[in-house]
């Protein structure tokens, strides 16, 4: 491959990328509790698949993989695969991974750090013969990976960020290729620094999409979350009837908690409450635990029953009785899945899970109040959900979803 092309693929790459990054969905945290793997699943999935697509081309490669060196679990852990694919292999593996030992020819790389910036890092080349071409040190479970799948060649290329070892970049020929050569290290190297500096901007891009959707506190998502959440869910359920339940909790007591011991007791009660909502939310996958602000926290389900939501809330009312300093929580739930009318906006079911928490709060209720349940359209929380303005002020009730 000659100067321009290589330029051209060099360019290629950078825009693949950023275009990945452009069309990356926002993010949309449902709770604290993200594993660590997970998260760079997430964070990454679209960004190092087209990076592995531009260096795979880039090298003139039958194959290429984007993988995350995993320090607290001690292995290689691949993101992605492209290209011609052997029997174990997938384009997006649930778990294929390596144990950092069976590395030799990167264990030291992997630990060290540089203070006065990048250390250039260059690639290697390993041969189905176990030869390396003069670029790097001969590693036997390189080796007998290309014969067992039946590749040639490979050039393997650390990814540096932050000055660290973030992961690497692999492409591999088949056996009827030209095998790799020096020239073609080096330019993988140049491609490994290209894709640590696209993986390095998605994580600052996802570091801000993560703030705007997300409490500062507790580390919940927020209201804006809850929102989009929720207009997504009713959009389904007018298609499909899929069941939009929606079960709002205000704190008892932050008040005196405040006014008596200080704000800073106050948040630390707030915590320990998104806490209690978070494990509670995981009851129920795929469930938003949110706090909308002040002592107000909510959970949304989109596709559980209602019965699945009620029980979920009654967990969440039994575990925030227990912490001491706490005066439990008031819970109202309100749910597409009950008898409460048509529910057409996100507005209506809010000012429905309002009354009925306006309800549970007013009763000194321990369990949660469920709109709908008392008579259906005739129950007294969908009528206060409901009822018109007063006629005296001309003012109607005002709730969270007005």
């Amino acid at each position: 491959m000659g100067e321009d092309a290589r330029l051209r693929a060099v360019v290629g790459l950078a825009q693949a990328m950023a275009a990945a990054q452009a069309a990356a969905r926002p993010a949309s945290p449902e709770g604290r509790s993200v594993p660590p793997g997970d998260l760079l699943a997430d964070r990454h999935r679209d960004v190092v698949h087209a990076a592995a697509l531009g260096a795979r081309s880039a090298l003139d490669g039958s194959f290429a993989a984007v993988s995350v060196w995993e320090r607290e679990r001690g292995r290689l852990r691949v993101l992605t695969n492209v290209g011609e694919l052997a029997g174990d292999e997938r384009e997006f593996p649930e778990d294929e991974s390596y144990p950092v030992h069976d590395f030799p020819e990167v264990t030291e790389f992997l630990h060290e750090r540089w203070a006065g910036g990048v250390q250039e890092q260059r690639a290697w080349v390993e041969t189905r013969e176990g030869a390396h071409a003069g670029t790097g040190a001969y590693c036997h479970q390189r080796v007998a990976a290309l014969r067992r799948r039946g590749r040639g060649s490979c050039v393997v290329a650390p990814i540096v960020l932050h000055a660290r070892a973030w992961g690497e970049l692999y492409v591999a020929r088949g056996v009827d290729a030209p095998v790799f050569g020096p020239e073609d290290a080096d330019f993988a190297t140049v491609l490994a620094a290209i894709v640590a500096a696209g993986i390095a901007q998605n994580e600052r891009l996802e570091e801000v999409r993560l703030l705007a959707f997300t409490d500062p506190l507790t580390g919940l998502a927020n209201r804006r979350a809850v929102d989009i959440r929720l207009d997504d869910g009713l959009a389904e359920h007018r298609v499909e009837n899929t069941v939009v339940s929606l079960a709002v909790c205000d704190v008892n007591g932050l008040k005196r908690v405040n006014d008596t011991y200080g704000h800073e007791a106050g948040d630390r009660l707030l915590e320990r409450f998104g806490s209690v909502l978070s494990l509670c939310a995981a009851m129920l996958p795929g469930t938003l635990a949110a706090r909308l602000g002040g002592d107000e926290f909510c959970l949304l389900a989109v596709g559980p029953t209602a019965d699945e939501m009620v029980r979920v809330a009654e967990e969440v009312c039994r575990r925030a009785a227990g912490p001491a300093g706490s005066e439990g929580v008031a819970c109202g739930v309100a749910s597409t899945g009950d008898p409460v009318g048509e529910v057409r906006s996100g507005r209506r079911l809010f000012r429905l899970a309002d009354a009925a928490q306006y309800r549970a709060k007013s009763t000194r209720a321990t369990k949660p109040v469920v709109a709908g349940r008392d008579g259906g359209v005739w129950d007294p929380v969908v009528r206060l959900a409901d009822a018109p303005a007063d006629p005296g002020t001309g003012e109607r009730r005002r709730f969270r979803g007005s």
